[in-house]
C-alpha cells in the first residue's frame, strides 16, 4: 500500500500527516526533492531534500523520479529509490505531493494506491491559514489561492475525500480509510486460512 495525500496549499496536509504518522509506526513519510528554498524551521532530509535546478535536472535525466512537477515556480519530485526502500522494509509510504504529481502517481500505481484529497473547510479558512503562516508574501498567497481553485478541480481523480475541519476528526477518518484498505481482499497474498 502507498498512501497519497494531496490538497491545496493551506489545507493542513503537514499537520494532518504528522498526527496520522504519530499513531501508526508502519507509516513512513516519503521525503520529496525540491528546488524551493528551505523555510525557517525546516530540515534538509526531513522535510525535503533541497537541491538546486542543476541537480534536479540531472535527477530528471536519470529517471530518478516516480513523478515530478513545477509548482509555484519551484520543482518537486518523488524519488523512486525512496519508495522502493520503504516498501522493501514493510513500511507504508506516505506521499505529500501536489495535484499534478498526484494525478501522475494515480495513473502509475492504480488500485494499489490509496489516494486522498484533503480539503480545507472553506475558501475563507484556506485564505486565513495561508495568511496566518507568515511565510509568504501577499503575491505568493494570491498565487496559491488562485492555484487552489484549479487544484480542487482534480479532486474527482482521488478515491477518498477528507475535509480538514477539525484535525482530530479528519485524522480519525483517515485511520478508518487505512484500516479498510488493509482489509481489502487484494491486500492479501492468499486467503488467511488458505
Amino acid at each position: 500500500m502507498i498512501v497519497l495525500i494531496t490538497g491545496p496549499s493551506g489545507a493542513g496536509k503537514s499537520s494532518f500527516i504528522n498526527r496520522l504518522m504519530a499513531d501508526n509506526p508502519r507509516l513512513a513519510f516519503s521525503v520529496s526533492t525540491t528546488t524551493r528554498p528551505m523555510r525557517a524551521g525546516e530540515s534538509a532530509g526531513v522535510d525535503y531534500d533541497f537541491v538546486d535546478e542543476t541537480v534536479f535536472e540531472h535527477l530528471v535525466a536519470e529517471n530518478a523520479f516516480v513523478e515530478w512537477a513545477r509548482v509555484h515556480d519551484n520543482r518537486y519530485g518523488t524519488r523512486r529509490c525512496r519508495l522502493d526502500e520503504m516498501v522493501a522494509a514493510g513500511q507504508i509510504p506516505v506521499l505529500d505531493i501536489d495535484v499534478q504529481g498526484g494525478v501522475n502517481v494515480i495513473d502509475m500505481f492504480g488500485p494499489e494506491l490509496v489516494s486522498v484529497f484533503l480539503f480545507p473547510p472553506s475558501w475563507q479558512e484556506l485564505e486565513r491559514r495561508l495568511r496566518s503562516r507568515g511565510t509568504d508574501s501577499p503575491e505568493v498567497i494570491e498565487t496559491r489561492l488562485r492555484n487552489a481553485r484549479q487544484e480542487v478541480g482534480f479532486a474527482p481523480r482521488y478515491r477518498y475525500w477528507i475535509v480538514n475541519d477539525d484535525l482530530d476528526a479528519a485524522v480519525n477518518r483517515m485511520k478508518a480509510v487505512i484500516t479498510a484498505e488493509e482489509c481489502r481482499r487484494e491486500a492479501f497474498r492468499e486467503a488467511p486460512l488458505g
